[in-house]
């Protein structure tokens, strides 16, 4: 038997107020991707994944493993495979086989996908920096700090 959820007029008030939190952060979060989305777009001539990706191999100058990159990413296999197959053909990623393994690839960036990476970087902190101008810098840490205990509160459960 399923139970109705409750009317929102006997929740609590804790649980409103976390409603309300919740719908914030998503609406706060949803409206800084999208600016950072076309401003990307309009500056870089790329995409907020593909920015990702290279991020994460900018972070792990070794290379890493295709499937660990997903898993880092939290993206299915394909997404990231037709991302890199692109990066490849332009130079900015190099792709090889893990031992011989024709099952396992290592990607990493090339020069000219690191130099691409940090200038989108600069420009991508200077656009945060913009955006959450507002926000204290003792706030800043404030919430990072609360956000940073909620996760840990959270990781491990599947």
């Amino acid at each position: 038997m399923v139970s109705a959820p409750l009317p929102a007029s006997a929740l609590p008030q804790d649980s409103k107020d976390r409603l309300r939190l919740w719908i914030r952060l998503l609406r706060a979060s949803r409206t800084i991707e999208a600016e950072l989305r076309e401003r990307l777009k309009q500056q870089f001539d790329t995409t907020l994944p593909r920015f990702d990706v290279l991020a994460a191999l900018y972070r792990s100058p070794e290379g890493m493993l295709m499937s660990d990159l997903s898993r880092y990413l939290l993206v299915s296999n394909g997404n990231v495979t037709g991302i890199i197959d692109r990066l490849v053909s332009e130079g900015l990623v190099l792709r090889a086989r893990r031992n011989g393994d024709r099952r396992t690839s290592i990607v990493r960036l090339t020069r000219a996908g690191s130099e691409q990476f940090r200038a989108m970087a600069a420009a991508h902190e200077g656009w945060i920096d913009e955006l959450l101008g507002g926000v204290s810098g003792n706030d800043t840490q404030r919430l990072t700090a609360m956000l940073k205990s909620f996760r840990s509160n959270w990781e491990g459960r599947e």
